[in-house]
C-alpha cells in the first residue's frame, strides 16, 4: 500500500468530527454511486475488506507552516504525562502547577516526515496552536482575528433548528419546539491533512480526490443539508511511509479496533461509535448501527512482535454492525506512526 496526503480547506463549520472511520464511510457511499472509483466496484472490495483493506483513512489533522517548514499538529499521545514531561521541580505546589499546565498541552507537532520522538516533540496548548495558525494567515484574516477576544483553534457554536406546524404555520411545543445542536468551526484558513493508505489494485489517489471533492461540495456529516461540513481540496501527493530505526510502539492516527493478542501494552482513550447510516439509509426502518468500542486517535500500542511493523496499518475490520445493510463494515484500521517508547521495567 502507498501513503498519500489529502489537504482539506474547511469552508463552513462541522457537525461531525473528521475522524477516519467516518471519512471511510463517506468514501464508501461515493463508491456505491460511482462504480468507477474502485476497480470492480464497491461490493468486490467490501467482501475482502477483512483480509485486505482497499483504503485506510486517518482522521484530519491541522497542517501548520512555521518558518518555511510544514508541521502536523497531532493529538498528544494517550500515555501518562510522566512519560512525556519530565518534572524537575521539587516543591509540591510548583510541581502541581507545572502538571496542570502540561495537561493543557493537547497538541503535538511532528515534522513533514511524520517522525515522532516524544522527548524532542513540541507540545502546544490550544491557544499556542491558534497563534501559529494566525501567523500563517493572510493579512485580511489577521486584521479580523486581532479583534477577537478568544482565539481558540476549535470554536463550538449552537446551530438553530425549527420545525414548522403546517396547521398553525409557526413553531410550537413537542415535535414543533425549536431546538439547537452543537457544531464547531476551525480557525480561519486552516488546512487539514488526511492521510490515506491505498491498495493500488483497487484505486488511485486521483479517484479518491474526486470522491473527496464531491463530499466537500455536498457536505460532510450531520446537517450537511443546512450548510455544515463543506470544504475544498488543496494540494496533496504521495508521501513516504513514516519510519523509525528502532520502533517498539505505534501511534494511531485514527480511531481503531486493535487486533486481539497482538499487543503487550496499550494506552488509549475509549471511544464508542454510535454509528448511523447516511444517505438513503438514513430514513430506513432501522438506520442505527450497533455501537462499536474503539481506541480513539492518539492511542499508543506496544506490539509483542516485530512483524507488526511489516504492515503500514494496525487494527481490524468490524462486521455485523447493521440490520439494514448486513454487508456494512466499520473501519477499525488506522495508519500509524512507528516510534520509540521507553519501556519502564
Amino acid at each position: 500500500m502507498k501513503l498519500y496526503e489529502i489537504i482539506i480547506k474547511p469552508l463552513s463549520g462541522f457537525g461531525t468530527p473528521l475522524k477516519g472511520d467516518t471519512i471511510f464511510g463517506h468514501f464508501c457511499w461515493q463508491a456505491a454511486y460511482d462504480n468507477s472509483l474502485l476497480n470492480g466496484g464497491l461490493n468486490k472490495w467490501i467482501a475482502c475488506y477483512e483480509e485486505r483493506p482497499f483504503a485506510v483513512f486517518s482522521s484530519a489533522w491541522p497542517r501548520i507552516e512555521d518558518s518555511g517548514n510544514f508541521f502536523y499538529a497531532l493529538k498528544r499521545p494517550d500515555i501518562p504525562l510522566s512519560r512525556i514531561f519530565q518534572q524537575q521541580v521539587v516543591e509540591r505546589k510548583k510541581r502541581f502547577e507545572e502538571l496542570k499546565e502540561n495537561k493543557k498541552k493537547k497538541w503535538m507537532l511532528v515534522d513533514h516526515k511524520l517522525s515522532l520522538a516524544l522527548d524532542s516533540a513540541e507540545y502546544l496548548k490550544d491557544g499556542d496552536l491558534s497563534k501559529k495558525a494566525f501567523n500563517q494567515a493572510t493579512v485580511d484574516t489577521k486584521r479580523i482575528m486581532q479583534g477577537e477576544s478568544r482565539q481558540n483553534f476549535h470554536v463550538g457554536f449552537e446551530q438553530q433548528h425549527n420545525t414548522i406546524n403546517r396547521l398553525t404555520m409557526t413553531t410550537g411545543e413537542g415535535m414543533f419546539a425549536p431546538f439547537t445542536e452543537s457544531a464547531y468551526s476551525y480557525y480561519p484558513e486552516t488546512e487539514l491533512a488526511v492521510f490515506v493508505l491505498l491498495d493500488e489494485d483497487a484505486t488511485d489517489i486521483e479517484r479518491v480526490r474526486s470522491a473527496f471533492e464531491r463530499i466537500g461540495q455536498f457536505g460532510f456529516g450531520r446537517d450537511a443539508s443546512t450548510g455544515l461540513g463543506q470544504f475544498e481540496l488543496g494540494d496533496g501527493d504521495e508521501i513516504p511511509l513514516p519510519s523509525n530505526e528502532s520502533p517498539n510502539a505505534c501511534y494511531a492516527l485514527a480511531p481503531t479496533v486493535p487486533e486481539q493478542h497482538q499487543f503487550s501494552d496499550a494506552y488509549f482513550t475509549p471511544f464508542v461509535r454510535f454509528g448511523k447510516h447516511g444517505d438513503r439509509l438514513a430514513k430506513s426502518d432501522n438506520p442505527f448501527k450497533n455501537p462499536v468500542v474503539m481506541a480513539d486517535e492518539g492511542a499508543v500500542f506496544v506490539p509483542k512482535g516485530r512483524d507488526t511493523f511489516d504492515k503500514p496499518y494496525i487494527g481490524r475490520a468490524v462486521l455485523n454492525v447493521s440490520l439494514s445493510l448486513p454487508q456494512t463494515v466499520v473501519q477499525g484500521y488506522t495508519p500509524y506512526i512507528p516510534f520509540r517508547l521507553e519501556i519502564n521495567t
